[in-house]
């Protein structure tokens, strides 16, 4: 075994601080604690105990840390004096975390744990620590084998004690507080408790991680679903992958088996399948492992049984077999507990946890998920619907099958109702007529000659080549039945089934002539009559329209199609007018469409709206659906927005019977696009995007609508600053957003940047970036490559990435160039580019780089504000640039004056510059410094007169100038003139009308001028 020296230990340990959590941390940190024991350095063996310990609290191991603690405890014991302040403290810190411990391993005995937590107790009290953390400790331990009078007691005695710096940070306390109450049945309790912590008020390395999972179940008890799903996806996001959070990544697997997203709990169970192992921590496994088994249940329940999950130990697992090895091995482990404890409190809670139902039978997440395979359990489930999104029960047609009270008969009568009409809910009625009829003693031939003619609907709506010979029969049944009116409607249908098939234009016009001869043909006194005639005749209007253009298509006379149909629509439409509400209604619909064709919305808008209104007062709403939604659309592209919002809102109201889930879909979708861009409505667009993406699923259009409806709600929570939620939504549906073409592709990826930027996560950012920079590369404009290039800088630069940075703001800055047009954007990247080389060294040759990036900055604004020279946008920029100059300058001498300080307290001359200096930084002399600080003045007099020219609205950039004008005066022992320059500033202040001073200036400027003079 190589034996490490000890600058090897020391450097291990600053870089086992900084590895990811888990086993490789843990092995590591084990292997420095022993090569430290064996050094003989008692001091760094401290160190390495300590950095185990953490190693282990962090990790699925957790329990582990009693051996290291016991040795460090050991050493303290043997000379406490040769402990610091601060490793004292962390000492007694930890002994929390070994009271947890020892509670959670039921390997130790009732009377260790007691024991340990006496001895806490004892430690705490000689030390003057308060009794709060050993009190919360008893607690837990005391609720874990059922003295809940001794837990209560040590509850109240936790609250009731001093908080010290022995306490853990209000957060966690505030996390087990809450659960002691939600336990004890008080949800609402919980959460008031846990509010700070949930709303970002109190954070800690592990907190809102933990709550916000914790949250979820008393959020769906308390029916604030909305709540919980905000929690789930901001919750989830910090959990993901973290092992010392697996018993929360098991919260969210339980939430999402309990409110129907089995698929979404599924794929989170796939990405910690390499946790799913036996966990070292057994209370840490209880708990992860039982939010898989919930998940599990439930997919078994639902007929997944066979279904692969994920392996274990090895071996592939089916949902089935993994439930079998994870229960055995999950109740083993409760019962240990109960065997140690004395009590079966462990187990009770295992099992009425896995055994828990639904609380929500689908609540939207928002997020993709690959929908289940369907199974027999799975189909005869009643489809589910989001209480935002649900389509309530038909007025017209009946609530549904089972409402019917005359049973089979008063069934086939709302079905025929329902058909008349064309009702929405007309298919699901037959569709349980064809379950009931067979269970019938005796069944009307009319009933099954209706239930045929459904089938053959069903088939010419799908195209089925079968379609025809169907609908033939089915108009032979009802010749024979004696009702020709119906055999009329499918003579028409199969006109329309043959043109849709592309059958030739003499069949198909010989079968639209033959539908309206049999409609014409029906007797006077048929009430249908005028009904038949006037549907074939609309009918044979669409049809003729298809074929003319079909037998048109290729000829060199091109016809007016759209006219030729507008007009017979129009003579329609006059003819029966204020007799057949619903043809006319539709007809008018279809004038609409062929003025939009013909490039006139002006024209559609009123056509449109007057479809609409018939449909309505036909007692029609859901036909109107339609001509509303694409009324919306017109008139958001003519810009009427308000007018829009309201076609789209009263669409939704209408689609209420809807049962077509893309047409539901279409309408949110819609009415969320309009909200979106009125931009202050991100809260109810959310609403409306989230219900479109769900409805989209349903329909199978997941990757295609239901994918735009997520970039929507993705956009509606970035509007309302719900970053994380944003962020895993958009992530969610990427792969299918970028599907949709190179402009989607870059919009969406730069937006995916944004979010991630505003969360402080500049590396996956800055990819986000550079790769939208790459789709970005072959177009014609390199503008937006440009932008994006710089997007990508910045965030490099923010994650502290100098040489990406600097080739990423290099390729942006040629690009500006190439596009000539951008000024302000090349500046931006000098100056960048400026700061960014004195990141490492700030000596005379980084600055000197610095000062020709700011002079090719002024020089490229002076040269645009040759064109422009009253441009206000050039001339702030212009003085943005000095102002920068100068402070680059300022830093030079700062960073000059930091090394001879250190040099004159470090013989060895091994100071380094703070704020981005260097060993190696050129000593300036009295006179080069004095000559900076001149430089420096003049740069910050010239930008605050800038500053001046450009009015109130530049007065902080202007007063921050003079601010540190004024201050390096007096650093070269001229108080007099900054004072003089605030002065100034002050009687000019003064003088300007009231309501154009912000109320901050006077009082700042006041205050300068005083600490000035009392600085002279």
């Amino acid at each position: 075994m190589t034996t490490l020296t000890r600058e090897e230990i020391v450097r291990g340990l600053a870089e086992n601080r900084e590895t990811p959590n888990g086993a490789v941390r843990n092995a590591h940190a084990e292997a420095l604690a022993g090569a430290a024991e064996t050094s003989g350095d008692r001091a760094l063996f401290r160190e390495a105990l300590d950095n185990l310990i953490n190693s282990y609290l962090y990790s699925a191991e957790s329990p582990k840390i009693l051996v290291p603690f016991a040795r460090l405890l050991q050493e303290y014991d043997k000379d406490p004096g040769a402990f610091s302040e601060w490793e004292a403290h962390a000492l007694f810190w930890q002994f929390k975390w070994v009271a947890t411990a020892i509670s959670d391993s039921p390997g130790i005995p009732l009377e260790s744990a007691t024991g340990w937590l006496d001895e806490m107790e004892r430690r705490y009290r000689i030390a003057g620590y308060s009794e709060r953390p050993v009190r919360e400790a008893e607690m837990w331990l005391a609720d874990a084998i059922g003295e809940d009078e001794r837990a209560e007691g040590a509850f109240r005695r936790w609250l009731a004690a001093d908080r010290d710096s022995m306490s853990d940070c209000r957060a966690c306390e505030l996390n087990g507080q809450g659960q002691y109450s939600a336990l004890h049945g008080n949800d609402a309790e919980a959460l008031e408790i846990w509010r700070p912590v949930l709303d970002g008020d109190l954070t800690c390395a592990e907190e809102p991680h933990r709550l916000l999972a914790t949250s979820l179940l008393p959020l769906l008890r308390l029916g604030r679903a909305d709540e919980a799903r905000s929690h789930h996806l901001r919750g989830y996001r910090m959990a993901r992958g973290n092992e010392s959070l697996l018993p929360s990544v098991g919260k969210h697997i339980e939430f999402c088996a309990l409110t129907g997203n089995e698929p979404r709990g599924l794929e989170i169970l796939a990405e910690h399948a390499a946790h799913v192992a036996p966990l070292a921590n057994l209370d840490d496994r209880l708990a992860f492992h039982g939010g898989i088994l919930v998940l599990l249940r439930r997919l078994k329940e639902l007929g997944h049984g066979r279904t692969p999950a994920v392996p274990y130990e090895g071996s592939p697992r089916t949902v089935a077999e993994l439930y079998e090895v994870l229960y055995a091995g999950c109740l083993d482990i409760a019962r240990q507990f109960d065997a140690r404890n004395g009590t079966t409190r462990v187990s009770d809670r295992f099992l009425a946890r896995v055994g828990r139902q639904p609380l929500m039978h689908e609540l939207p997440l928002g997020v993709r998920s690959a929908a289940l395979p369907r199974t027999t359990a799975s189909a005869a489930a009643p489809a589910s619907v989001p209480a935002s999104a649900a389509a309530p029960a038909s007025a017209s047609a009946g609530s549904g099958p089972a409402s019917a009270p005359g049973g089979f008969p008063e069934l086939v009568e709302r079905a025929r109702r329902a058909r008349e009409l064309s009702h929405p809910a007309a298919d699901a009625l037959w569709a349980e007529v064809a379950v009931q009829v067979d269970a019938q003693p005796e069944v009307d031939p009319l009933v099954r000659a209706d239930l045929a003619d459904q089938r053959a609907l069903g088939a010419a709506r799908s195209g089925a080549p079968e379609a025809a010979q169907l609908l033939s029969t089915v108009r032979d049944d009802y010749r024979a039945l004696g009702l020709p009116e119906r055999a009329a409607l499918a003579e028409l249908r199969l006109a329309g089934v043959a043109a849709q098939s592309e059958a030739a234009p003499a069949e198909v016009r010989a079968l639209v002539n033959a539908a309206l001869r049999a409609a014409e043909a029906l007797d006077a006194a048929e009430p249908l009559r005028a009904r038949r005639i006037a549907l074939a005749e609309l009918s044979a209007i669409r049809i003729e329209s298809y074929l003319r253009s079909v037998e048109t298509a290729d000829a060199e006379d091109h016809h007016d199609h759209h006219g030729v149909l507008a007009a017979e629509l129009t003579k329609f439409v006059a003819a029966h007018e204020g007799v057949l509400a619903d043809l006319v209604a539709e007809a008018e619909e279809m004038l609409g469409r062929v003025a939009l064709a013909q490039g006139d919305p002006e024209r559609a808008v009123p056509l449109l709206a007057a479809s609409a209104e018939r449909a309505i007062a036909a007692g029609r709403p859901w036909q109107s659906v339609d001509p509303l939604v694409l009324r919306a659309g017109v008139l958001l592209s003519l810009d009427r927005p308000e007018e829009a919002e309201a076609a789209a809102r009263s669409a939704l109201e209408h689609a209420a019977e809807l049962t077509d889930a893309e047409a539901q879909g279409v309408v949110r979708l819609t009415l969320a696009d309009i909200l979106l861009r009125r931009g202050d409505a991100a809260a109810e667009t959310a609403e409306h995007a989230l219900a479109s993406a769900h409805w989209f699923d349903r329909a199978g259009l997941t990757a295609d609508s239901g994918a735009q409806a997520r970039l929507l709600l993705a956009r509606a929570y970035a509007g309302n600053g719900r970053n994380a939620e944003a962020v895993e939504v958009l992530q969610s549906a990427l792969a299918d957003l970028l599907e949709h073409g190179d402009q989607q592709a870059v919009f969406v990826r730069e937006f995916l940047g944004d979010l991630l930027r505003r969360l402080n996560e500049p590396r996956p950012a800055a990819e986000q970036y550079l790769l939208a920079a790459e789709i970005a590369k072959g177009w014609e404009d390199p503008r937006p490559q440009a932008g994006l290039a710089q997007s990508a800088a910045d965030t490099l630069s923010d994650a502290g990435l100098a040489v990406e940075a600097l080739a990423a703001y290099e390729r942006a800055l040629e690009l500006h160039r190439m596009t000539g047009d951008a000024p302000v954007a090349e500046v931006r990247v000098l100056r960048s580019l400026a700061w960014l080389g004195l990141r490492e060294e700030v000596n005379a040759a980084t600055v000197a780089g610095a000062r020709k990036r700011m002079a090719d900055a002024a020089g490229v604004l002076e040269a645009a504000l040759t064109t422009e020279p009253e441009a206000p946008g050039l001339r702030s920029e212009l003085a943005q640039t000095w102002h920068q100059l100068a402070q680059v300058l300022d830093r030079y001498v700062s960073a000059n004056e930091q090394s001879d300080e250190e040099e004159d307290g470090d013989s060895t001359g091994a100071g380094s510059v703070a704020d981005g200096g260097s060993e190696s930084a050129t000593r300036l002399d009295g006179a080069e410094v004095d000559a900076l600080r001149l430089e420096e003045i003049e740069l910050w007099d010239r930008a605050a007169r800038g500053y001046a020219e450009l009015g109130p609205d530049y007065l902080r950039d202007r007063f921050q100038c003079l601010n540190n004008a004024a201050w390096t005066e007096q650093e070269r022992g001229d108080a007099q003139a900054g004072a003089a320059r605030v002065c100034v500033l002050i009687d000019e202040v003064r003088a300007l009308p009231e309501d154009d001073v912000p109320d901050w200036v006077l009082p700042s400027a006041e205050r300068l001028l005083a600490q000035l003079n009392e600085g002279e």
